[in-house]
């Protein structure tokens, strides 16, 4: 991580101590976010490793060049926005009335759409707060002072916009399909938004991705890390071993034990450990020689 996403990190942890008695579910919440924030940190530091060494044909900036072929034994391609994001994204225009986006936004089930204009491309995103705000000084006939906050001046000056365009916040946070899900993720934490708009390099809108969907894609509870050992690594790669072989797992700690052919024991341990979401991996196999 950066000093500056260190910082945001140790900013978001002193907020997140609890002033009152936790919840029963309190323990485990908190320790999903710290596996999660793990898993983070840990893919955004091999990704950073990877992309240290620069050859000199670089890509033009603000692209991805294309990655070589894979390299044997090499950690896998991380997972990218366009791999979870969804296609269409629902959007309004920029003449759009105040009354057609609320319109828009209960349709859509959201609370916040990109705003677009004629040729598709992201000028800003328009939210419920911009439109609760508007309806707010309208209804209290509130006037700020000559010297009142900034803020209650935006809010007052916002609340004579008519359209999304007049109504949005910009500039938009968006992302690039190429970016890596962990990438957005830092991108989705630092911002606190729940959706952000994807875009192509010229600014159109292709896409959009959700903040519970980056969240799924980084992290997955015990039973979904025991699923995957179980129906791709064992079944697919050791399936002589598919009955001999328990796994358990408990907060992202796996524990190996049973039978198994003594030269395909170190194959498995290390195809367990290249998994994300896995912190620490208990050999207690019997190997089997002959």
């Amino acid at each position: 991580m950066t000093e500056r996403e260190n910082i945001a990190a140790g900013a978001e942890a002193r907020r997140a101590v609890p002033g009152k008695a936790w919840r029963p579910d309190e323990p485990l919440r908190q320790d999903m976010l710290l596996r999660y924030l793990g898993t983070v940190a840990r893919v955004s530091a091999k990704q950073a490793a990877a992309r240290r060494p620069t050859a000199p044909d670089s890509a033009p900036s603000g692209r991805v060049k294309e990655s070589a072929e894979p390299v044997p034994g090499a950690e896998p391609a991380p997972l990218l926005v366009r791999d979870v994001m969804d296609v269409p994204a629902a959007s309004v225009h920029g003449d759009m009335p105040f009354m057609d986006i609320a319109r828009s936004l209960t349709r859509e089930h959201v609370g916040s759409l990109p705003v677009v204009d004629a040729d598709d491309r992201v000028m800003g995103v328009v939210s419920e707060s911009d439109l609760l705000a508007k309806a707010a000084v309208e209804a209290s006939g509130y006037e700020p002072g000559a010297i009142g906050r900034l803020r209650e001046r935006r809010l007052h000056d916002k609340a004579r916009a008519e359209t999304a365009e007049m109504l949005m916040t910009t500039p938009a946070v968006t992302v690039f399909p190429d970016s890596t899900v962990a990438e957005a993720t830092w991108l989705v934490s630092l911002s606190r938004l729940k959706r952000l708009p994807v875009t192509d390099h010229e600014g159109h809108l292709i896409g959009v991705v959700h903040r519970n969907t980056l969240l799924n894609a980084l992290i997955r509870d015990d039973a979904g890390i025991r699923e995957e050992i179980e129906s791709r690594i064992l079944a697919e790669d050791f399936p002589a071993a598919r009955n001999t072989v328990e796994v358990t797992v408990r907060n992202g700690v796996v524990d190996v034990s049973g039978r198994m052919a003594e030269a395909d024991v170190p194959r498995l341990l290390a195809e367990i450990k290249n998994i994300d979401d896995v912190t620490e991996v208990i050999d207690h196999l019997n190997p089997v020689t002959g």
